[in-house]
């Protein structure tokens, strides 16, 4: 997942390592300084000499620094798009994924961020590192090519230790991060419950249960010190023992002649200042960057697949269809369907059974807080029933291709016109969206928008009632076979809404209308009335015979209509 992300910012990557490798100048000539500066400067007799050789170290860093600061912008142009795109994997699987623990959720964003702060640090010290470990063994070699193999012999064993460690470092650590997941769930199941807990006398139960996930985590961590302790041996191998053998060395080295004092000293400055450094790094806290980011991208990729069945979502919350066309319409069945918000909250729908004949259209009322938004969240398929089961066409909804829903507040993201119009149905010609937009009275708008082209850099421009507008015609091109409007026209006028109502009731396929004004009610084939949990369903007359409550309403909004044309639905 990484490895394709970066592919995709190659020319910021590039431009990146272009001035990494600007940044290599001062490992490259350190030695070579030093030694130049000892053997023909101070040990002749000639101080200005070898510290004029030592200030070229000096010039060299600055052009490390500019090199440095010049690299940010392409860092940040390669880890923000990753961020991004990770962003948008954790909202596509939870919005494929209704059912999500909200806290599961929240944990899965906190590792996005986790994964852009270790990509940014890793991708900025390993370059770092990279280069320097290239510089100082290419200055090695031009220095003194004797002692080269002697060193290149520890840096491959210490890395073929570390490549042997890294498996088991990261079946640990992912070991870890499982162990903290699951403390974190019994947690928050506990706390959930907390009242169910105590009236029920299941503390002392609970609390083992969380001590056993507190003690396996413990030991996950354990585990993972022991591990990461052998590190230890790869900065010994590959950063102490160089300097060590060519100290050890150094008077055969010299007494032979194989190396002078300067050259010994430029040696010594690679195999210090450069090499150590490097080794200690990539061995300690890479390392760890490493399997952190490793574990968190797995966990990522693991917990925000899309399942199968499910289609890509969109940016407004439902989820793009197939091209393919779908039915013309479908069943809408609820049986014993229960929901309640949270474990101890009084249910808001409590034994609902229904049914919504294929191609049938239904207005659902009810006074304020009945649960409409709910069952329409229900039906959708962005909620999952407590107890019962929904089934559109005999399946479970799923959003964006059996059930397109329209929310109150709909949603228009930033793109041009069409693309807003065309999202639940790419296939979607000029033509087609011309007619719906139209049908649906948003001519006018569109026009005065600048058209199918024009761009919509700023949606929170538009008003309430021109999102909504603009969110029902790209919901009316939806292929789904069911629409379900959740007071999605509460913010136009009752002719705009009659007209739209009216262009989605002659669409093929079934509609199933909250109604904001008792209007829809009437327009409907028949009404669903909840009211304490329950559901009625009936013609508009029979209801007004059977509930007293329906005839309280219908009462309601007809003393109310000249005022504000809306009612206790509202």
């Amino acid at each position: 997942m990484l490895f394709r992300q970066l592919t995709l910012t190659r020319a910021p990557l590039v431009r990146m390592l272009a001035w990494s490798g600007v940044e290599a100048l001062p490992p490259l000539v350190s030695g070579l300084l030093v030694s130049t500066a000892v053997d023909q400067g101070f040990l002749v007799g000639r101080p200005g000499v070898g510290v004029a050789w030592l200030s070229g170290f000096g010039a060299a860093m600055a052009v490390r620094a500019y090199a440095t600061r010049a690299g940010f912008p392409h860092l940040a142009a390669v880890v923000e798009p990753l961020r991004d795109a990770l962003v948008e994997r954790v909202v596509q699987s939870a919005l494929a994924r209704p059912t999500a623990d909200p806290a599961g959720i929240a944990r899965l964003t906190e590792q996005v961020e986790s994964a852009r702060q270790l990509t940014a640090t890793l991708l900025r010290t390993l370059r770092g590192v990279g280069v320097t470990l290239l510089a100082a063994l290419t200055g090695l070699a031009l220095l003194a090519p004797a002692v080269l193999p002697l060193v290149l012999l520890t840096l491959l064993a210490a890395g073929l230790l570390f490549a042997r460690l890294l498996r088991p470092l990261v079946t640990r650590r992912r070991a870890v991060v499982l162990a903290e997941e699951r403390l974190a769930a019994r947690a928050g199941r506990a706390l959930h419950g907390l009242r169910d807990i105590q009236a029920t006398g299941t503390g002392p139960e609970v609390s083992r249960s969380l001590a056993g996930a507190a003690e396996e985590s413990a030991a996950a961590s354990r585990a993972l010190g022991r591990t990461s302790a052998l590190r230890a041996l790869v900065v010994a191998l590959g950063g102490r023992l160089p300097v060590l053998t060519i100290l050890a060395a150094a008077p055969w080295l010299l007494a032979h002649r194989a190396l002078t004092p300067g050259e010994l000293l430029g040696v010594t400055t690679y195999l210090v200042q450069q090499l150590d450094p490097a080794v200690r790094t990539l061995a300690g806290t890479a390392g760890g960057w490493l399997l952190n980011l490793t574990v968190v991208l797995d966990r990522l990729a693991t917990t925000t697949a899309t399942p199968a069945d499910g289609p890509p979502p969109a940016p407004d919350g439902t989820c793009a269809p197939d091209p393919a066309p779908a039915p013309a319409a479908a069943e809408v069945r609820l049986a014993g369907v229960r929901y309640g918000h949270g474990g101890g909250a009084v249910p808001v729908l409590d034994g609902v059974d229904a049914g919504f004949g294929a191609g049938e259209h239904v207005a659902v009322v009810g006074p304020s807080g009945a649960g409409k938004s709910t069952l329409a969240a229900l039906v959708a398929g962005v909620v999952a029933p407590t107890q019962g089961w929904v089934t559109v066409g005999g399946a479970r909804p799923v959003p964006g291709r059996s059930v397109a829903l329209v929310p109150q507040e709909a949603y228009v993201f930033p793109g041009s016109v069409r693309e807003n119009l065309a999202w639940l149905d790419p296939s979607a010609t000029d033509e087609r969206l011309v007619a719906a937009v139209a049908l649906l009275g948003a001519e006018g708008l569109v026009a005065r928008l600048g058209g199918l082209s024009a761009a919509l850099p700023d949606p929170s421009e538009l008003s309430a009632g021109e999102g909504q507008l603009l969110a029902l015609v790209r919901t009316y091109l939806s292929p789904a076979p069911v629409v379900v409007l959740d007071e999605a026209t509460c913010h136009l006028d009752p002719e705009a809404e009659e007209r739209v109502e009216r262009a989605f009731a002659a669409r093929p396929g079934t509609l199933v209308v909250v109604a904001n004004r008792i209007s829809s009610a009437l327009r409907a084939d028949r009404v669903l009335l909840l009211d304490g949990g329950r559901g009625l369903t009936a013609r508009h007359g029979d209801l007004q015979v059977l509930s007293p409550l329906y005839r309280e309403l219908v009462g309601h909004w007809l003393g109310s209509a000249p005022r504000t044309g809306a009612g206790l639905m509202s």
